[in-house]
């Protein structure tokens, strides 16, 4: 009986082709507009650490202002001082830790067909590769020695040694950044977390950094982020009162153990921010944070609400489009009457009936989900 439906229904919506098109194209779009949305929101809402949820931490510390709090949920801020940040490092508390900033250097390619162009870079330490998992094509990131000596390696992006070195293996060969010869310690492989968890001040969708520099060339550089650098007071004149000062521009990123480690390492905050309170900083109540990735992201607003709201509306569109399908479908059956009563006379049952409608109405959804679906923000 269901070839026989499905062939009663292939004939009624030949007698009409206009309204079967109408009403494949409205559930086709609202399918489309619902999934793109869907697609949208799942993009944004990923946590790139998910496999690494509790080993990897984002310490925060409230140094703000006593006279207002950082935002309006009372938040501490996101990003820390020079001082906390090198405080932090520099106690080994945790497995590993890396302080990090974004600024752009002058790459000059050794080749004369490559023009001089800026790169973006982020200067940081050498636990971020092993920490976050980075996956290399070739070589590998730096030692901790290099981090203290501000050795001159970097590690470059894929898409940079694309550039640069034409995807060989570039590991030992030579970057000049600035006036200054470098040396090439790794190459990553495919590696866009989205959103881009670690430094987000920058943009949490931006394309992962071209170089990777030790964190103190860009402190013996006397370089700030190009992102965000915030105070509440001023920081005076001069590179080393903005290091001192309380203007907070660096992430600062952990990995323990787990959450019992967690709680410890929370504890370890507390007891640096009273010993600073004695020495007359951090005038606000304790605050501090170890937030997981997850967390760290909820907390920024990584998903907007707007995107939230487009989700909704989209989803709202589509059960309007449903609506509208199943009311010119109601029409169409209703203008049907007499052939339901000449099926009832000759023995068709109410269920036999709703059978072979219920198929022409499955008939319809068919090419508009393959429709739907099939759109550019499914795929």
């Amino acid at each position: 009986m269901t070839r026989y439906y499905f062939w009663l229904a292939t004939r009624s919506l030949r007698r009409n082709p206009v309204l079967t098109a109408l009403m494949v194209a409205a559930i086709a779009l609202g399918i489309g507009a619902a999934m793109t949305a869907l697609t949208v929101l799942r993009g944004m809402s990923s946590n790139p650490m998910a496999h690494r949820e509790d080993r990897v931490y984002r310490p925060q510390v409230d140094n703000w202002s006593a006279n207002q709090p950082y935002d309006e949920q009372g938040n501490p801020p996101n990003l820390m001082t020079y001082q906390d940040s090198m405080a932090l490092h520099n106690a080994r508390k945790a497995r590993r830790q890396a302080a990090m900033f974004p600024n752009f250097l002058a790459v000059e390619p050794a080749n004369p067909e490559v023009k001089p162009f800026l790169a973006t870079v982020l200067f940081t330490h050498g636990d971020f590769f092993p920490m976050f998992d980075v996956p290399f094509l070739f070589g590998g990131g730096w030692d901790r020695q290099s981090d203290d000596n501000n050795a001159r390696v970097v590690v470059i992006s894929r898409a940079m040694n694309d550039r640069l070195f034409g995807g060989a293996d570039s590991v030992g060969r030579r970057l000049r950044m600035q006036g200054e010869d470098y040396i090439v310690s790794g190459v990553l492989d495919a590696w866009q977390p989205q959103p881009r968890f670690y430094e987000i001040s920058s943009g949490a969708f931006a394309d992962v950094e071209d170089v990777f520099v030790p964190f103190g060339i860009g402190i013996e550089k006397e370089l700030t982020s190009s992102a965000n650098n915030n105070c509440f007071s001023d920081p005076g004149a001069g590179y080393q009162a903005w290091l001192a000062s309380d203007c907070i521009w660096m992430a600062f990123w952990v990995e323990l153990e787990g959450a019992a480690d967690a709680a410890r390492y929370k504890d370890f905050l507390d007891a640096y921010v009273q010993e600073q309170k004695a020495r007359g900083r951090f005038p606000r109540p304790l605050n501090n944070r170890v937030n997981t990735v997850a967390e760290w992201l909820a907390q920024q607003r990584v998903v907007g609400r707007d995107a939230q709201t487009q989700t909704w509306l989209a989803f709202a569109f589509l059960i309007v489009c449903l609506i509208n399908t199943v009311g010119l479908l109601l029409a169409k059956f209703m203008a049907r009457a007499p052939e339901i009563g000449l099926r009832r006379a000759v023995g068709a049952s109410r269920k036999q009936v709703f059978a072979q409608f219920l198929t022409e109405s499955g008939v319809i959804g068919l090419p508009a989900r393959r429709s739907g679906c099939c759109s550019p923000g499914w795929a």
